[in-house]
């Protein structure tokens, strides 16, 4: 079987900054009644049941396996203890008196003793279940003839309507369009480096500007329109004052006939997912919260119940990481339901919905791997995951490829055999042992079985976005 497809080699980072995160986020924690617990002096029974009363208050409980001792005790703990009352100098605890909530120092000191008695000293590294295949799996490669020597590419997105592609890097923040023959032209100037790029109909696209990238809470980020077809290209203000933005979708939630616009406001501690209801040419009329949460990575819309309105599934990939629906009420708000919930060591990063083994659901396919936090050590449940949809959107892990680092993947029918493939990139993946995984093809060659194939590419640079789009109309799907 021969099939044509085109890897479109646009940006690459070669520096250690990623757009999502991966922070404590636990503002307003309320620790279960645990105060009157008497220690029976067992570190590991103590640990077991302190852990559970105090630790899942804002979170799923997190393995002691999924970290090493010395990343319990010289980073997870430390930024912990300030949650709980607990004040730190260096590894060490002690209670201030005027600290009097909380968790008293006791029951803090069997937690720290639970862990560090029972967590390994280094994570051994997750069994492949299929080895990679090193090839290009039918792909060609296409890159411009002048590439800078280090990129900082902080979005991808290839237009479907024109099969033009559209970049913005961190240092400059432009706005670059790229044409079929991949030459650059500097549309515009954006406030700050674009995180996502949403195409509208009218040759418009909505911007997210992120703003300040760090781990602060500092909301500038910014959500500009732009003209790609005129020849004024300048940002046109949308809406300011948004707390790091990564993502934005439009529909008609209200069905009003015109298309609202919602955005994933990461933040760090602070954050939520926002509606903003605009009028003529994508002026703020009207700014509304759907959840006042930081993390959120991802949206999806789909009319998810079939009641003829669209909703949104969200994912959280900060704190109290998780897949969350939420559903239209025709009054204009969202009433949610809470899927998934991830540890915070997952580092939750993407998800799609398809229905992977044709039985009429749409499945989950699921990406964990932020890796630029406290915790930066290879974690062997980080990867690309498939939640079986057994109905009504309740999810059965079924599937898992282990992926250091797994950034982002995207299904789709690749090679034209009527079947969905899976492409991934992993930016922080084993760039030592294994870089191979930076990109992998996964396909599908019978229901739930993959073959996968490590596409030759990583030594162009390390891929922090990624898009799949009919690039030169050919009828099949392209990677940019």
């Amino acid at each position: 079987m021969s099939f044509k497809r085109t890897y479109f080699h646009i940006g690459y980072l070669l520096a250690g900054t990623f757009l999502l995160s991966l922070g404590a986020g636990f503002e307003g924690c309320k620790p279960k009644p645990a105060a009157s617990y008497q220690l029976t002096g067992d570190t590991i029974v103590d640990g077991k049941y302190l852990t559970q009363q105090y630790c899942t208050n804002c979170h799923a409980l997190v393995p002691a396996d999924a970290l090493t001792k010395d990343v319990w005790r010289m980073h997870v703990m430390p930024t912990m203890a300030d949650y709980l009352k607990i004040s730190t100098y260096g590894s060490e605890f002690f209670k201030k008196p005027t600290d009097t909530g909380g968790i008293s120092l006791t029951h803090w000191q069997a937690i720290v003793d639970y862990y560090n008695k029972i967590a390994p000293t280094e994570l051994k590294p997750a069994k492949i279940p299929t080895p990679l295949v090193a090839d290009w799996a039918g792909f060609t490669l296409r890159k411009p003839n002048d590439m800078p020597d280090v990129s900082f590419t902080t979005t991808v997105a290839g237009d479907p309507s024109t099969g033009k592609i559209y970049t913005s890097d961190l240092v400059a923040g432009n706005l670059t369009e790229w044409d079929n023959d991949l030459k650059p032209t500097v549309l515009t100037t954006l406030p700050s480096g674009a995180s996502n790029i949403q195409f509208q109909k009218d040759g418009n696209a909505i911007v997210s500007a992120v703003g300040r990238l760090d781990h602060v809470d500092y909301p500038n980020g910014r959500i500009v329109s732009v003209n790609l077809k005129s020849g004024d290209n300048k940002p046109a203000d949308v809406a300011g004052d948004m707390p790091r933005p990564v993502q934005t979708i439009t529909a008609d939630f209200d069905k009003d006939g015109k298309n609202e616009i919602v955005v994933c406001g990461e933040g760090y501690k602070k954050g939520g997912v926002y509606l903003l209801k605009v009028g003529a040419d994508n002026k703020l009329e009207k700014r509304n919260t759907i959840a006042y949460r930081a993390g959120a990575v991802q949206a999806v819309s789909q009319d998810f119940n079939k009641d003829g309105w669209p909703d949104l599934m969200v994912l959280y990939g900060i704190g109290n990481e998780g897949l969350v629906l939420y559903l239209n009420d025709h009054k204009g708000g969202f009433t949610s339901k809470d899927l998934l919930q991830f540890p915070p060591v997952n580092g939750s990063t993407s998800f799609q919905l398809a229905d992977m083994d044709h039985d009429g659901n749409l499945d989950l396919i699921y990406t964990c791997g932020y890796n630029f936090h406290d915790t930066r050590i290879l974690k062997p449940y980080h990867g690309l995951y498939i939640y079986k949809n057994t109905g009504d959107f309740n999810f059965k892990q079924q599937w898992f490829y282990p992926i250091n680092g797994a950034t982002k993947a995207i299904a789709a029918d690749f090679d034209s055999d009527g079947d969905m493939d899976i492409a991934t990139i992993a930016f922080f993946a084993d760039m030592k042992s294994n870089p191979g995984e930076e990109f992998i093809y996964f396909e599908q060659q019978k229901p739930m079985q993959f073959k996968p194939h490590s596409v030759p590419v990583s030594k162009y640079g390390r891929w922090m976005s990624m898009d799949v789009t009919d690039i030169n109309k050919d009828g099949k799907p392209d990677i940019c």
